[in-house]
Order: structure tokens, then sequence, then C-alpha cells
């Protein structure tokens, strides 16, 4: 997620005012927006699963924890990077909160230039997260313009199988193939088959490790 000017969106849970107001002033020291939260529940009320940015959470709160929100995240399907903060570190618990994917795991107090390289790393991930996220949505359009018989023709083009093979697989003449296969490319908006592949493998038509 952006603010209106743009900058990445730094999203900041912790119950103490004070840490809260200090990670916000350093954020903001360095180009980007911070959004800061009391309680897993009041960022929740106000989260845009579909948005990016990245996530400084602290471990323990009151209410709910931070590992446990890292668990409702993932179980909402939301990917947005976390660097964990906690003042009562233990081994499990980082262990834990890495293992589910956090990018960092840091220590009160902390360095600044610690937190913010950590908050770099995390913000990073998520632009590659966005661009992969536009890949596949774009490569699912593209799949959406094409017709039953060029989705079969593109099935059989992707596991390597030649013209003929795919002719009399299909019950179909060999230069209805290349037509098919024309217009596959086409929409598309592939220039060879290695490509198509690619495409077919962010569409979901293909496993990622085909």
């Amino acid at each position: 997620m952006t603010d209106d000017q743009g900058k990445p969106t730094v999203f900041i849970v912790d119950d103490d005012p004070g840490v809260r107001q200090m990670i916000a002033r350093m954020v903001r020291s360095v180009g980007l927006s911070p959004r800061a939260f009391a309680s897993t529940r009041e960022f929740l009320d106000a989260y845009d699963p579909g948005a990016g940015g990245c996530l400084v959470l602290d471990v323990r709160m009151p209410d709910e924890s931070g590992l446990e929100l890292q668990e409702r995240l993932a179980e909402m399907g939301v990917a947005v990077p976390i660097v964990f903060i906690t003042g009562h570190g233990t081994v499990p618990s980082s262990v834990r909160a890495m293992k589910r994917g956090a990018v960092d795991f840091i220590e009160k107090p902390f360095d600044d230039q610690v937190l913010l390289d950590a908050i770099h790393a995390a913000l990073t991930r998520d632009a590659e997260h966005q661009r992969a996220a536009t890949a596949r949505a774009e490569a699912q359009a593209r799949l959406a313009m094409l017709t039953p018989r060029e989705r079969e023709v593109l099935t059989q083009v992707v596991t390597g199988r030649a013209n003929k093979q795919i002719a009399a697989t299909l019950g179909i003449a060999e230069q209805t193939v290349k037509l098919h296969r024309g217009r596959v490319m086409s929409k598309m908006q592939a220039d060879s088959v290695a490509e198509l592949v690619v495409l077919a493998q962010l569409a979901g038509v293909l496993p990622a490790s085909a």
C-alpha cells in the first residue's frame, strides 16, 4: 500500500504509545509513510487485505499477540511482510516467527538503522510480491481470451508436443493446429514456446516446477 504521495506504507502495531511514535518518526524521516495502531484489533479494523506495504509488529500485547496476528493473517491469505520487535525475545518465539515467513525479529532496545534496514528489506519483499501478483493477473487475463480449442492447443504445446502429435490427440488437421497455435501465441503475447511456458505457469495451466 502507498499513500497519496506514492510513499510505501509501514504499518506499526505496538501497545506502547512511545514506541509507536518513535518508530513513526523514524519511518517518516526516511521518506516512508507510517500508520500506527495500539492493538491488532485496531489494525485489522483499518487494514485492507489487498494493500501492500509492510508491518512492524510487537510480539507481546495485552489482547492478541503479534505471533497470533501473524497466524491470522496467514489464514486470511494475506502475505504482508512482517518485522517483529520485542522486549521479551525468546528463541522459540523468534524461530516460530521466522518459520512463518517473518522478515526479521528484533529485540528492544534496537538500533534505529537495524530496524530501518529490516523495514527496507520487508518493503523490497512486498514489491517483489506485488510484481509477481501483477504478472499472474496479466497471464490469467490473457488466458481468458483463448477459445476452448485454443486452450487445448496451449496445454499441448507447453508440454512439448509437436504439431503432428497435437493434431492426432485432438483429432484435427495439422494445419488447423498451426492456425490455433499462432492465435495462442498472439493472444498470450508470447514470442517463443519458452515464454509461453512461463505464462502458462503464471496462469496456473502448468505447475511452477514444470
